[in-house]
């Protein structure tokens, strides 16, 4: 089991150090390994919050979200969006954009610490967007009951979610973005915080809003699927799987992509306090996000988080903690140990829960079946 989920993500490492070490020597070998273990520690509530998504999906989607879905998140994320950046921002096009990063590593740096605030503001908004409706639903499972519960009956306000996400967007674009010019010289960057903020916002009601108007349709299709599947094998003919693929997988999947590349926001910039080379970055950086992919699948094969159900809590909470470092970093610099550490924690957090919760149950259970044993001795005599 683990060698089939994992294989992919084992070759991949040891091709990638290799030709890391093959090319560029033993330096750049140890920068690729740091970088891919800081990709895994940053991403693993990625993970999981991925695999309570995908276990939605059909075994069609969760072969296209290891595969096609990996390209997107190696070459889209960790090596084009960083030359992307790099070529807005100096307003050239994106074969000098390359060529800067080439021959101007240090160049190459500075135009990508100056869009910070842009990639930190709109990823920092969807990630809120996702920790406080997960936190304003009425779930029947609560880890931190005390603080759930109540948000839970707050969350019954309609747009609730948006609202408190544009007032921490316009206390953030007046606290930290307002405030950079002043204190480190740098341009007044609260008009472009408040536009990327917003767009994070607008982007995840588009793509989340269709994720789960389609997810909603997904029994009906399901059914209306499996009915002629049954026709179809009544004839003899073989079903394809391509032809069970609905919809709502799509947008589900479409879903993932774009919180992939919200997660991959931190770990992209984290990078350059390691290293100025993209392709060392690239490499690194797609290693990790092969084993946050492994990851996903083994976690909804095992049914994890079926058997502890806590985790999907702690993920959640590490993404609202996450959400709020980006914003931070608008104006002031946090290490990412501290990110991944806090990420880490509350995931351990809420696996020791989930353990702590199922011996509880488990001994209710013994206690319970020794009562009803003795029961029938006693009716017996």
């Amino acid at each position: 089991m683990i060698l089939r989920t994992f294989g992919w993500s084992f070759a991949v490492t040891a091709a990638g150090l290799a030709f890391a070490a093959w090319q560029w020597g033993w330096e750049a070998f140890g920068i690729v390994l740091i970088l891919s273990i800081l990709e895994i520690s940053l991403s693993f509530d990625n993970a999981v919050v991925n695999a309570g998504i995908l276990k939605k999906m059909n075994a069609f989607w969760q072969k296209v979200f290891l595969t096609v879905g990996i390209l997107i998140a190696v070459f889209a994320m960790r090596l084009v969006f960083p030359v992307v950046i790099v070529a807005i921002s100096a307003k050239v096009g994106p074969v000098e954009a390359v060529q800067l990063a080439l021959d101007q590593p240090e160049r190459y740096e500075d135009l990508v610490t100056d869009a910070h605030p842009a990639i930190a503001a709109f990823g920092g908004m969807f990630l809120l967007m996702i920790f406080l409706d997960f936190i304003f639903e009425d779930r029947e499972i609560t880890w931190l009951g005390w603080l759930e519960r109540p948000l839970a009956r707050l969350g019954r306000i309609d747009m609730l979610s948006a609202c408190v996400a544009l007032a921490v967007l316009l206390a953030t674009a007046m606290t930290f973005a307002g405030h950079a010019h002043v204190s480190t010289g740098h341009a007044d960057k609260t008009a472009t915080v408040l536009l990327a903020g917003v767009a994070g916002l607008v982007t995840y009601l588009v793509v989340g809003g269709l994720s789960g108007y389609f997810e909603d349709k997904l029994e009906e299709e399901g059914e209306h699927e499996q009915e002629e599947a049954e026709k179809v094998r009544a004839e003899g003919k073989p079903v394809p799987v391509v032809a069970l693929a609905s919809k709502a997988a799509f947008f589900l999947f479409l879903y993932l992509e774009v919180l992939d590349a919200s997660f991959s926001f931190d770990g992209v910039i984290g990078a350059f306090a390691i290293t100025n080379h993209i392709f060392w970055m690239a490499l690194g950086l797609g290693i990790g996000a092969m084993y946050v992919r492994s990851l996903t699948v083994y976690l909804v094969r095992q049914g994890t988080l079926d058997d502890y159900v806590y985790l999907e809590h702690g993920a959640h909470y590490a993404i609202g903690a996450l959400a709020a470092i980006l914003l931070i970093t608008i104006q002031h610099q946090i290490s990412e140990i501290i990110t991944g550490l806090v990420g880490v924690f509350l995931i351990a957090a809420s696996f020791l829960s989930s353990v702590r919760r199922n011996k509880t149950l488990q001994a209710a259970e013994g206690t319970a079946a020794a009562s009803g044993e003795k029961t029938e001795v006693s009716s017996s005599a």
